[in-house]
């Protein structure tokens, strides 16, 4: 279970990366093990324009690396219509929307699990744990002075 769970931050943090340059349309698929798929996740978003897109990638990139990931492959920086950043688990797609439309891989992988940003950004539940008595004794309380008149 460890593994997945790695895999999920990084893929929560190259999440990160895009919506912090202002990715549009963020999308993430889960694909299914039997579904002939190389990788586990997409993790697919658009930019405005070929700066923007460019942006994204380095900023995935960055934020990556931070973390010891090195992409594996990368494909499309100069032309920014498609960036590829292939992490091996998981893979990056960066779009113009007009490459988006016409490629349309939400449409090609229909049959991945469609997450949502907030499902994989969000903080996994705290345990509970017992409160341990200090054997220490506690601070009386302060005792309210009175003012004088």
């Amino acid at each position: 279970m460890r593994k997945k769970d790695d895999l999920q931050h990084q893929v929560s943090e190259a999440l990160l990366a895009c919506q912090d340059k202002q990715a549009e349309n963020v999308a993430i698929l889960e694909l299914e093990k039997d579904s002939g798929a190389f990788t586990d996740y997409f993790v697919m978003c658009s930019g405005a324009n070929p700066r923007q897109i460019q942006a994204i990638a380095d900023a995935v990139d960055e934020r990556l690396e931070a973390l010891g990931l090195r992409v594996t492959h990368s494909e499309g920086y100069k032309q920014a219509e498609w960036v590829l950043l292939d992490y091996v688990d998981f893979v990056v797609h960066i779009f113009s929307e007009k490459a988006r439309q016409f490629y349309d891989l939400e449409r090609l992988w229909k049959s991945a699990k469609r997450l949502e940003p907030a499902e994989l950004l969000a903080k996994p539940k705290a345990r509970r744990t017992t409160a341990i008595k200090s054997t220490s004794p506690s601070p009386a309380p302060k005792k309210a002075r009175k003012k004088k008149i």
